[in-house]
Protein backbone atom coordinates (compact mmCIF):
# COMPACT_ATOMS: atom_id res chain seq x y z
CA UNK A 1 0.00 0.00 0.00
CA UNK A 2 0.97 3.45 -0.48
CA UNK A 3 2.39 4.68 2.78
CA UNK A 4 3.15 1.38 4.02
CA UNK A 5 5.72 2.77 6.87
CA UNK A 6 2.76 5.98 7.87
CA UNK A 7 -0.10 3.27 8.14
CA UNK A 8 2.09 0.76 10.14
CA UNK A 9 3.29 2.89 12.14
CA UNK A 10 -0.31 4.20 12.87
CA UNK A 11 -2.13 1.03 13.17
CA UNK A 12 0.61 -0.16 15.80
CA UNK A 13 -0.16 3.35 17.80
CA UNK A 14 -3.74 2.76 17.77
CA UNK A 15 -3.63 -0.99 18.95
CA UNK A 16 -1.84 0.65 21.88
CA UNK A 17 -5.47 2.44 22.67
CA UNK A 18 -7.03 -0.43 21.89
CA UNK A 19 -5.12 -2.79 24.59
CA UNK A 20 -5.26 -0.45 27.46
CA UNK A 21 -7.63 -0.46 30.12
CA UNK A 22 -8.48 3.27 30.01
CA UNK A 23 -7.35 6.34 28.29
CA UNK A 24 -5.96 9.36 30.49
CA UNK A 25 -3.40 12.16 29.56
CA UNK A 26 -0.53 9.63 29.46
CA UNK A 27 -2.29 7.69 26.87
CA UNK A 28 -3.26 10.93 25.03
CA UNK A 29 0.65 12.01 25.19
CA UNK A 30 2.20 9.04 24.29
CA UNK A 31 -0.31 8.35 21.49
CA UNK A 32 0.40 11.76 20.03
CA UNK A 33 4.27 11.35 19.95
CA UNK A 34 3.65 8.65 18.03
CA UNK A 35 1.46 10.37 15.68
CA UNK A 36 4.05 13.18 15.36
CA UNK A 37 6.84 10.47 14.42
CA UNK A 38 5.39 8.73 12.13
CA UNK A 39 3.60 12.06 10.11
CA UNK A 40 7.48 13.60 9.83
CA UNK A 41 8.98 10.29 8.46
CA UNK A 42 6.34 10.72 5.90
CA UNK A 43 7.82 13.94 5.54
CA UNK A 44 4.89 16.01 6.54
CA UNK A 45 5.00 19.58 7.35
CA UNK A 46 6.26 20.20 10.79
CA UNK A 47 3.46 23.24 11.29
CA UNK A 48 0.83 21.20 10.41
CA UNK A 49 1.98 17.75 12.54
CA UNK A 50 1.58 20.15 15.30
CA UNK A 51 -1.79 21.79 14.43
CA UNK A 52 -3.20 18.12 14.15
CA UNK A 53 -1.86 16.68 17.20
CA UNK A 54 -3.15 19.93 19.45
CA UNK A 55 -6.51 19.26 17.47
CA UNK A 56 -6.60 15.83 18.49
CA UNK A 57 -5.53 16.43 22.29
CA UNK A 58 -7.51 18.71 22.40
CA UNK A 59 -10.96 17.25 21.62
CA UNK A 60 -9.90 13.79 23.02
CA UNK A 61 -9.28 15.09 26.48
CA UNK A 62 -12.00 18.18 26.53
CA UNK A 63 -14.93 16.70 24.16
CA UNK A 64 -17.89 14.89 25.82
CA UNK A 65 -18.00 11.33 23.65
CA UNK A 66 -21.11 10.72 21.92
CA UNK A 67 -23.74 8.84 23.36
CA UNK A 68 -23.16 4.71 22.94
CA UNK A 69 -19.26 5.41 22.42
CA UNK A 70 -16.43 4.68 25.35
CA UNK A 71 -13.80 7.00 25.55
CA UNK A 72 -11.28 4.75 23.89
CA UNK A 73 -13.72 4.96 20.86
CA UNK A 74 -14.27 8.36 21.18
CA UNK A 75 -10.07 8.30 20.81
CA UNK A 76 -10.02 6.19 18.17
CA UNK A 77 -12.91 7.71 16.24
CA UNK A 78 -11.32 11.62 16.61
CA UNK A 79 -8.15 10.57 15.38
CA UNK A 80 -9.89 8.64 12.77
CA UNK A 81 -11.38 12.02 11.56
CA UNK A 82 -9.42 14.63 11.89
CA UNK A 83 -6.68 12.19 9.77
CA UNK A 84 -9.90 12.95 7.26
CA UNK A 85 -9.87 16.40 7.19
CA UNK A 86 -5.90 16.32 7.08
CA UNK A 87 -5.67 14.52 4.28
CA UNK A 88 -8.51 16.11 2.66
CA UNK A 89 -12.01 16.03 3.98
CA UNK A 90 -13.85 16.23 0.60
CA UNK A 91 -14.36 12.86 -2.04
CA UNK A 92 -12.03 13.38 -4.61
CA UNK A 93 -15.55 13.52 -7.10
CA UNK A 94 -15.48 15.15 -10.57
CA UNK A 95 -18.65 16.10 -12.25
CA UNK A 96 -19.62 13.55 -15.38
CA UNK A 97 -20.52 16.32 -17.54
CA UNK A 98 -19.22 18.22 -21.01
CA UNK A 99 -16.13 20.18 -19.36
CA UNK A 100 -12.56 21.20 -19.90
CA UNK A 101 -9.70 20.24 -17.58
CA UNK A 102 -6.08 21.96 -17.56
CA UNK A 103 -3.47 20.27 -15.59
CA UNK A 104 -0.43 22.07 -14.80
CA UNK A 105 2.35 21.17 -12.45
CA UNK A 106 6.10 21.18 -12.34
CA UNK A 107 8.82 19.25 -15.24
CA UNK A 108 8.45 15.13 -14.45
CA UNK A 109 5.28 15.52 -12.20
CA UNK A 110 3.67 12.66 -14.40
CA UNK A 111 0.91 15.55 -16.01
CA UNK A 112 1.09 13.51 -19.24
CA UNK A 113 0.71 10.05 -18.02
CA UNK A 114 -2.29 11.54 -15.72
CA UNK A 115 -4.26 13.30 -19.12
CA UNK A 116 -4.29 9.70 -20.24
CA UNK A 117 -5.39 7.68 -17.02
CA UNK A 118 -7.78 11.04 -16.19
CA UNK A 119 -9.14 9.90 -19.53
CA UNK A 120 -9.61 6.48 -19.25
CA UNK A 121 -11.50 7.13 -16.62
CA UNK A 122 -14.08 9.23 -18.30
CA UNK A 123 -14.37 6.40 -20.75
CA UNK A 124 -15.02 3.66 -18.00
CA UNK A 125 -17.98 6.46 -16.79
CA UNK A 126 -19.10 6.03 -20.17
CA UNK A 127 -17.97 9.96 -21.66
CA UNK A 128 -16.32 10.50 -24.54
CA UNK A 129 -13.23 12.63 -23.47
CA UNK A 130 -10.13 13.62 -25.92
CA UNK A 131 -6.25 14.91 -25.37
CA UNK A 132 -4.82 17.70 -26.01
CA UNK A 133 -0.98 17.62 -26.25
CA UNK A 134 0.31 21.65 -25.14
CA UNK A 135 3.48 20.19 -23.99
CA UNK A 136 5.38 21.73 -26.19
CA UNK A 137 8.51 22.65 -24.06
CA UNK A 138 9.51 18.79 -23.71
CA UNK A 139 11.00 16.83 -26.01
CA UNK A 140 8.56 13.72 -27.32
CA UNK A 141 6.03 15.33 -25.20
CA UNK A 142 3.36 15.30 -28.32
CA UNK A 143 4.34 12.12 -29.29
CA UNK A 144 4.16 10.28 -25.65
CA UNK A 145 0.52 11.42 -25.55
CA UNK A 146 -0.37 10.43 -28.96
CA UNK A 147 0.78 7.04 -27.89
CA UNK A 148 -0.95 6.94 -24.62
CA UNK A 149 -4.23 7.80 -26.37
CA UNK A 150 -4.10 5.37 -29.17
CA UNK A 151 -3.62 2.52 -26.17
CA UNK A 152 -6.97 3.79 -24.61
CA UNK A 153 -8.80 4.46 -27.82
CA UNK A 154 -9.07 8.22 -27.24
CA UNK A 155 -8.48 10.59 -29.89
CA UNK A 156 -5.61 13.28 -29.35
CA UNK A 157 -4.95 16.76 -31.31
CA UNK A 158 -1.25 17.61 -30.22
CA UNK A 159 -0.12 19.97 -33.19
CA UNK A 160 2.08 23.35 -33.59
CA UNK A 161 4.89 24.89 -31.04
CA UNK A 162 2.45 27.49 -29.36
CA UNK A 163 0.43 26.02 -26.26
CA UNK A 164 -2.18 28.92 -26.55
CA UNK A 165 -3.00 28.21 -30.77
CA UNK A 166 -2.74 24.60 -30.08
CA UNK A 167 -5.84 24.65 -27.02
CA UNK A 168 -7.80 26.98 -29.39
CA UNK A 169 -7.43 24.85 -32.16
CA UNK A 170 -8.08 21.43 -30.13
CA UNK A 171 -11.49 23.07 -28.85
CA UNK A 172 -12.67 23.54 -32.55
CA UNK A 173 -11.75 20.11 -33.49
CA UNK A 174 -13.39 18.43 -30.75
CA UNK A 175 -16.86 19.93 -30.96
CA UNK A 176 -18.53 17.20 -29.79
CA UNK A 177 -16.29 15.43 -27.07
CA UNK A 178 -17.82 15.63 -23.15
CA UNK A 179 -14.35 15.99 -22.16
CA UNK A 180 -11.29 17.77 -23.56
CA UNK A 181 -8.39 17.16 -21.58
CA UNK A 182 -5.61 20.04 -21.97
CA UNK A 183 -1.87 18.34 -20.91
CA UNK A 184 0.89 21.56 -19.89
CA UNK A 185 4.53 22.07 -20.08
CA UNK A 186 6.41 21.94 -17.26
CA UNK A 187 9.73 23.41 -15.55
CA UNK A 188 12.14 22.11 -13.37
CA UNK A 189 10.91 25.45 -11.39
CA UNK A 190 7.92 27.93 -11.28
CA UNK A 191 9.90 30.72 -13.68
CA UNK A 192 9.04 33.35 -15.64
CA UNK A 193 8.73 32.05 -18.88
CA UNK A 194 6.66 29.24 -17.37
CA UNK A 195 3.72 31.59 -15.29
CA UNK A 196 3.65 33.37 -18.50
CA UNK A 197 2.72 30.13 -20.42
CA UNK A 198 0.13 28.99 -18.29
CA UNK A 199 -2.01 32.75 -17.55
CA UNK A 200 -1.92 32.63 -21.70
CA UNK A 201 -2.91 28.48 -22.07
CA UNK A 202 -5.76 29.44 -19.35
CA UNK A 203 -7.15 32.64 -21.05
CA UNK A 204 -7.16 30.96 -24.48
CA UNK A 205 -9.03 27.09 -23.14
CA UNK A 206 -11.24 28.78 -20.10
CA UNK A 207 -10.97 25.16 -18.32
CA UNK A 208 -13.99 24.38 -16.15
CA UNK A 209 -11.43 22.78 -13.72
CA UNK A 210 -7.04 23.41 -13.23
CA UNK A 211 -5.46 19.80 -11.50
CA UNK A 212 -2.64 20.58 -10.06
CA UNK A 213 0.05 17.42 -10.05
CA UNK A 214 2.19 16.34 -7.75
CA UNK A 215 4.25 13.66 -7.60
CA UNK A 216 4.48 12.37 -3.98
CA UNK A 217 8.23 11.62 -3.91
CA UNK A 218 8.55 15.99 -4.17
CA UNK A 219 7.99 16.16 -0.15
CA UNK A 220 7.83 19.17 1.74
CA UNK A 221 8.27 21.30 -0.74
CA UNK A 222 4.72 20.23 -2.73
CA UNK A 223 3.11 22.75 -0.10
CA UNK A 224 5.16 25.31 -1.85
CA UNK A 225 4.73 25.01 -5.02
CA UNK A 226 0.69 24.42 -4.54
CA UNK A 227 0.81 27.86 -3.59
CA UNK A 228 3.11 29.21 -6.09
CA UNK A 229 0.47 27.61 -8.79
CA UNK A 230 -2.78 28.35 -6.75
CA UNK A 231 -1.82 32.08 -7.06
CA UNK A 232 -0.65 31.57 -10.88
CA UNK A 233 -3.83 30.00 -12.03
CA UNK A 234 -6.01 29.38 -9.79
CA UNK A 235 -6.34 25.21 -8.12
CA UNK A 236 -9.83 23.25 -8.20
CA UNK A 237 -8.05 20.34 -7.38
CA UNK A 238 -5.03 17.55 -6.83
CA UNK A 239 -3.73 14.91 -8.89
CA UNK A 240 -0.98 13.47 -6.30
CA UNK A 241 1.13 10.91 -8.81
CA UNK A 242 3.49 8.17 -7.87
CA UNK A 243 2.40 7.20 -4.61
CA UNK A 244 3.57 3.85 -5.25
CA UNK A 245 7.09 4.57 -5.44
CA UNK A 246 7.97 6.45 -2.22
CA UNK A 247 7.40 6.22 1.72
CA UNK A 248 7.13 10.09 1.75
CA UNK A 249 4.06 11.14 0.21
CA UNK A 250 2.43 12.43 2.92
CA UNK A 251 3.50 16.07 2.20
CA UNK A 252 1.99 16.30 -1.04
CA UNK A 253 -0.97 14.16 0.20
CA UNK A 254 -1.29 17.38 2.83
CA UNK A 255 -0.79 20.13 0.59
CA UNK A 256 -4.23 20.13 0.04
CA UNK A 257 -4.67 21.46 3.40
CA UNK A 258 -2.38 24.63 2.19
CA UNK A 259 -4.22 25.46 -1.29
CA UNK A 260 -7.90 24.18 0.46
CA UNK A 261 -8.45 22.10 -3.03
CA UNK A 262 -9.22 18.73 -2.74
CA UNK A 263 -7.09 15.77 -3.91
CA UNK A 264 -9.35 14.22 -6.99
CA UNK A 265 -6.81 11.20 -7.54
CA UNK A 266 -4.20 9.66 -6.59
CA UNK A 267 -1.76 7.96 -9.37
CA UNK A 268 -0.49 4.29 -7.64
CA UNK A 269 1.03 2.67 -10.21
CA UNK A 270 2.72 3.20 -13.89
CA UNK A 271 -0.43 1.36 -15.98
CA UNK A 272 -2.95 3.70 -17.16
CA UNK A 273 -5.81 1.48 -15.12
CA UNK A 274 -3.65 2.53 -11.62
CA UNK A 275 -5.60 5.18 -10.96
CA UNK A 276 -8.16 6.08 -8.01
CA UNK A 277 -10.53 8.41 -6.92
CA UNK A 278 -9.39 10.06 -3.76
CA UNK A 279 -11.62 9.29 -1.34
CA UNK A 280 -10.06 10.19 2.48
CA UNK A 281 -12.29 8.75 4.33
CA UNK A 282 -11.76 5.22 2.59
CA UNK A 283 -7.66 6.14 2.61
CA UNK A 284 -7.84 6.95 6.18
CA UNK A 285 -9.38 3.56 6.50
CA UNK A 286 -7.15 1.36 4.92
CA UNK A 287 -3.90 3.21 6.63
CA UNK A 288 -4.65 2.11 10.38
CA UNK A 289 -5.56 -1.10 9.25
CA UNK A 290 -9.33 -1.16 9.37
CA UNK A 291 -9.67 -2.14 4.99
CA UNK A 292 -11.93 -1.40 2.39
CA UNK A 293 -14.71 -4.03 2.19
CA UNK A 294 -16.91 -1.37 0.66
CA UNK A 295 -14.10 -0.87 -2.39
CA UNK A 296 -14.08 -4.11 -2.87
CA UNK A 297 -17.34 -4.97 -2.88
CA UNK A 298 -17.38 -1.92 -5.60
CA UNK A 299 -14.59 -3.69 -7.35
CA UNK A 300 -16.55 -6.98 -8.03
CA UNK A 301 -19.49 -4.68 -9.54
CA UNK A 302 -17.34 -2.38 -11.90
CA UNK A 303 -15.47 -6.03 -12.88
CA UNK A 304 -19.50 -7.95 -13.24
CA UNK A 305 -17.83 -10.83 -10.47
CA UNK A 306 -20.93 -11.91 -8.57
CA UNK A 307 -18.52 -14.24 -7.28
CA UNK A 308 -16.34 -12.07 -5.81
CA UNK A 309 -18.84 -9.35 -4.70
CA UNK A 310 -20.85 -12.67 -2.66
CA UNK A 311 -17.96 -13.39 -1.14
CA UNK A 312 -17.01 -9.71 -0.23
CA UNK A 313 -20.56 -8.82 1.11
CA UNK A 314 -20.02 -12.39 3.39
CA UNK A 315 -17.14 -10.91 4.83
CA UNK A 316 -19.11 -8.38 5.60
CA UNK A 317 -21.57 -10.43 7.54
CA UNK A 318 -18.98 -12.75 8.87
CA UNK A 319 -20.06 -15.54 7.31
CA UNK A 320 -16.33 -16.00 5.31
CA UNK A 321 -15.43 -19.57 4.29
CA UNK A 322 -13.25 -21.03 1.99
CA UNK A 323 -14.95 -20.98 -0.84
CA UNK A 324 -15.42 -17.30 -0.26
CA UNK A 325 -11.68 -17.01 -0.05
CA UNK A 326 -11.28 -19.60 -3.57
CA UNK A 327 -13.64 -17.27 -5.63
CA UNK A 328 -11.24 -14.40 -4.28
CA UNK A 329 -8.89 -15.56 -6.23
CA UNK A 330 -10.46 -16.66 -9.20
CA UNK A 331 -11.66 -13.22 -9.76
CA UNK A 332 -8.44 -11.17 -8.10
CA UNK A 333 -6.20 -11.24 -11.37
CA UNK A 334 -9.26 -8.88 -12.61
CA UNK A 335 -9.14 -6.43 -9.76
CA UNK A 336 -5.33 -5.06 -10.42
CA UNK A 337 -2.20 -5.69 -8.63
CA UNK A 338 -2.43 -8.07 -5.75
CA UNK A 339 -1.18 -5.65 -2.78
CA UNK A 340 -4.00 -3.09 -3.62
CA UNK A 341 -6.96 -6.00 -2.99
CA UNK A 342 -5.29 -6.90 -0.28
CA UNK A 343 -5.15 -3.90 0.98
CA UNK A 344 -9.13 -3.54 1.45
CA UNK A 345 -8.99 -6.58 3.88
CA UNK A 346 -9.21 -5.15 7.30
CA UNK A 347 -6.60 -6.46 9.47
CA UNK A 348 -4.46 -7.79 6.35
CA UNK A 349 -0.96 -6.65 6.13
CA UNK A 350 1.71 -7.95 3.85
CA UNK A 351 5.29 -7.66 5.13
CA UNK A 352 7.97 -5.68 3.14
CA UNK A 353 8.97 -8.20 0.30
CA UNK A 354 6.40 -10.75 0.57
CA UNK A 355 4.43 -9.62 -1.95
CA UNK A 356 6.11 -12.02 -4.45
CA UNK A 357 5.60 -15.17 -1.77
CA UNK A 358 2.53 -14.23 -1.09
CA UNK A 359 1.11 -14.56 -4.55
CA UNK A 360 2.90 -17.96 -4.89
CA UNK A 361 1.23 -19.05 -1.78
CA UNK A 362 -2.22 -18.05 -2.92
CA UNK A 363 -1.49 -20.44 -5.94
CA UNK A 364 -0.38 -23.13 -4.14
CA UNK A 365 -3.90 -22.84 -1.81
CA UNK A 366 -6.27 -22.57 -5.16
CA UNK A 367 -4.97 -26.20 -6.36
CA UNK A 368 -5.29 -27.42 -2.61
CA UNK A 369 -9.01 -26.00 -2.56
CA UNK A 370 -9.61 -27.68 -5.89
CA UNK A 371 -9.00 -31.05 -3.76
CA UNK A 372 -11.35 -30.23 -1.14
CA UNK A 373 -15.01 -31.07 -0.80
CA UNK A 374 -17.73 -28.55 -0.89
CA UNK A 375 -18.39 -29.97 2.40
CA UNK A 376 -14.68 -28.60 3.59
CA UNK A 377 -14.71 -25.61 1.47
CA UNK A 378 -18.08 -24.03 3.49
CA UNK A 379 -16.89 -25.76 7.18
CA UNK A 380 -13.05 -25.84 7.12
CA UNK A 381 -13.17 -26.71 10.97
CA UNK A 382 -13.98 -30.53 9.88
CA UNK A 383 -10.70 -30.86 8.28
CA UNK A 384 -8.20 -33.03 10.70
CA UNK A 385 -5.27 -34.22 9.73
CA UNK A 386 -6.45 -37.45 8.00
CA UNK A 387 -8.25 -34.76 5.56
CA UNK A 388 -5.22 -32.69 5.34
CA UNK A 389 -2.97 -35.51 4.35
CA UNK A 390 -5.52 -36.29 1.55
CA UNK A 391 -5.93 -32.74 0.17
CA UNK A 392 -2.17 -32.54 0.74
CA UNK A 393 -1.75 -35.71 -1.24
CA UNK A 394 -4.56 -34.86 -3.93
CA UNK A 395 -3.15 -31.53 -4.82
CA UNK A 396 0.72 -32.51 -4.58
CA UNK A 397 1.58 -30.35 -2.24
CA UNK A 398 2.91 -30.88 1.00
CA UNK A 399 1.03 -31.09 4.52
CA UNK A 400 2.32 -27.74 5.66
CA UNK A 401 1.03 -25.97 2.43
CA UNK A 402 -2.52 -27.08 3.58
CA UNK A 403 -1.94 -26.37 6.98
CA UNK A 404 -0.99 -22.36 6.17
CA UNK A 405 -4.14 -22.14 4.24
CA UNK A 406 -6.32 -23.38 7.76
CA UNK A 407 -4.29 -20.96 9.15
CA UNK A 408 -4.77 -17.92 7.38
CA UNK A 409 -8.57 -18.60 7.15
CA UNK A 410 -8.78 -19.12 11.16
CA UNK A 411 -6.39 -15.86 11.59
CA UNK A 412 -9.01 -14.07 9.54
CA UNK A 413 -11.86 -15.50 11.23
CA UNK A 414 -10.56 -14.05 14.17
CA UNK A 415 -10.01 -10.91 13.02
CA UNK A 416 -13.18 -10.65 12.40
CA UNK A 417 -14.71 -11.86 15.55
CA UNK A 418 -12.54 -9.25 17.20
CA UNK A 419 -13.76 -6.50 14.54
CA UNK A 420 -17.49 -7.15 15.98
CA UNK A 421 -18.32 -10.56 16.57
CA UNK A 422 -20.53 -13.30 14.10
CA UNK A 423 -21.82 -10.47 12.52
CA UNK A 424 -19.97 -7.38 11.35
CA UNK A 425 -23.37 -5.10 11.73
CA UNK A 426 -23.45 -5.63 15.18
CA UNK A 427 -20.52 -5.29 18.61
CA UNK A 428 -18.36 -2.56 18.86
CA UNK A 429 -16.62 -2.08 15.60
CA UNK A 430 -20.16 -1.07 14.13
CA UNK A 431 -21.15 1.23 16.39
CA UNK A 432 -17.51 3.30 15.88
CA UNK A 433 -17.76 2.42 11.67
CA UNK A 434 -21.51 3.73 12.19
CA UNK A 435 -19.77 6.97 13.70
CA UNK A 436 -17.26 7.28 10.99
CA UNK A 437 -20.17 7.20 8.38
CA UNK A 438 -18.88 3.58 6.49
CA UNK A 439 -21.59 1.58 4.88
CA UNK A 440 -22.23 -1.46 7.25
Amino acid sequence: MVLDKLGESLSNALRKIAGRGFVDKAVVDEFIRDLQRALLQADVDVKLVSTLSNKIRDKVLNEKPASGITVKEHMIKTVYDELVIFLGRETGSVELKKQKILLVGLYGSGKTTSSAKLAKFFVRKGLKPALVGCDTFRPAAQEQIIQLGSQIGVPVYAQGSDPSKTAEEAIKKFPERDVIIFDSAGRNALDVELADELKRLKDSVKPDEIFLVIPAEMGQAAGKQSEEFAKLVGITGVIVTKMDGTAKGGAALSSCAIVNAPIKFIGVGEKVDEFENYDPKRFVSRLIGYGDLQSLVEKAEEIKSPELMKSAENMMSGKYSLQDFYEQIESIKKMGPLKQVMQMIPGLKLPDGMLDVQEKQMAKWKIAMESMTKKEKSDPSIIDNSRIKRIASGSGLKDDDVKELIKHYDRTKKMMKMMGGKNLKRGGFAQLAKQFGMKM
